[in-house]
């Protein structure tokens, strides 16, 4: 039952002046940007983390690092294409107030599962890719590091909506209803049952409840140790004794 910390980039120079940035290289954090993920780092700070995983994009990695920062016994960062940006082709690098004048802008809109971008990829694959990576990083450190680890992915906000419908078990033409900020913290948590979808889209508040409980006494179970079924009226929180 591990958890997975989905980490939007913080705020960029192209964010900042409507541009499709896409994989366009050197597009860094800007001054909020980097202040923001410095926030994210402080509140993931007291949480106990397997692994930390990013997009290889620059602005992704200097969010992981500020989240390694903010811990003395943060993990190595690791890349992976898998969570990269969509490959928006030749959209990339266009002003987004030029792009929405495009009929293709209408279909992104209302039916995404149908898109693809010219001279690049669609979102269907875009989605494809994403899950498979996040699943994959997701059953190793559990593998790993048992059933309570917690890890974060770094990524950008097409591929964190659109892990997030999955999980939801949304179809993808639907996924334009999430909303993923800079720097936003969502959270999904993957069982043999189904994902649970315990946040998305945070901006502040204590993630500590995260961390998985020890047990009280030898031979009691931990909190994460418990059924994976649904609670039945909602449960009493993460703060309920085991």
């Amino acid at each position: 039952m591990a958890t997975v910390i989905l980490v939007r980039h913080g705020r960029t120079t192209a964010n900042a002046s409507g541009v499709l940035a896409g994989r366009t290289p050197g597009v860094r954090l800007d001054e909020t940007g980097t202040a923001q993920a410095a926030r994210a780092g402080e509140r993931l700070a007291g949480v106990p983390l397997a692994g930390i995983v990013s997009s290889p994009l620059e602005r992704c990695r200097q969010t992981a690092r500020a989240i390694a920062a903010a811990r003395p016994d943060a993990p190595r960062i690791a890349t992976d294409r898998g969570i990269t940006e969509c490959d928006y082709g030749s959209w990339q690098g266009r002003a987004l107030k030029e792009l929405a004048k495009e009929k293709l802008w209408s279909l992104v809109q209302t039916q995404p599962s149908a898109a693809v971008f010219p001279d690049g990829e669609s979102m269907s694959a875009m989605q494809a890719r994403a899950v498979a990576a996040v699943r994959r990083h997701d059953a190793a450190l559990e593998a790993e590091h048992g059933s309570g680890a917690v890890w974060v992915a770094v990524s950008h906000g097409d591929i964190i909506k659109s892990v997030l419908a999955d999980a939801l078990g949304m179809h993808l033409d639907l996924f334009q209803r999430l909303h993923v900020d800079p720097a936003s913290i969502s959270v999904i948590r993957y069982t043999g049952t189904r994902p649970y979808v315990l946040a998305t889209n945070t901006h502040a508040g204590d993630l500590s409840w995260l961390a998985p409980a020890k047990p009280s006494r030898p031979g009691k179970r931990s909190r994460t140790s418990r059924s994976v079924d649904a609670a039945v009226g909602g449960g009493a929180g993460p703060s309920a004794t085991s």
